[in-house]
């Protein structure tokens, strides 16, 4: 069974074009707030940078955009983590409004020595911490973003 964690969003201004929807570049911020929440809400470490020699990189990113999301909308962004590697970490992802599937993408990441820039094993502590979010027998964790209190809706 895999994880989804579960953190809600609010179209900003910044997000939109001049008729109040969502630019296509701006479900990436949303892909980007979720893994960076998941990452220190979820598993307590930094991200991008993992440590004072690792970080992750993005390497692949996708996005399939079925409606328009608008100013003022309330997302709920389901985020699945998963460990391709000791290497790579890829997150899926799906944004709703209001119960209806808006998007789904993905991002890949490999994490890489800064000092170098060659890919090198991340961290055991965070392979193990994703290893134990995929094997749990609980479907979803619902995580607060923003002081609001994340949902499927």
């Amino acid at each position: 069974m895999s994880q989804e964690i579960v953190f809600t969003d609010r179209v900003r201004i910044y997000d939109t074009d001049a008729q109040g929807i969502v630019h296509y570049a701006g479900y990436y911020r949303f892909f980007t707030d979720a893994a960076e929440g998941f990452m220190h809400d979820t598993l307590g470490i930094s991200y991008p940078l993992l440590d004072e020699k690792t970080w992750f990189v993005v390497v692949e990113s996708e996005a399939k955009y079925y409606k328009s999301a608008k100013l003022g909308d309330e997302l709920s962004v389901i985020l699945k983590p998963k460990l391709l590697s000791e290497k790579v970490l890829r997150f899926d992802f799906e944004i709703f409004v209001r119960g209806t599937a808006i998007c789904a993408g993905h991002i890949t990441q490999v994490s890489i020595n800064k000092q170098y820039w060659k890919s090198t094993p991340m961290p055991q502590s965070i392979q193990k911490k994703i290893k134990l979010l995929s094997e749990s027998k609980n479907p979803q964790i619902k995580l607060k973003r923003r002081a609001q209190q994340g949902k499927r809706r």
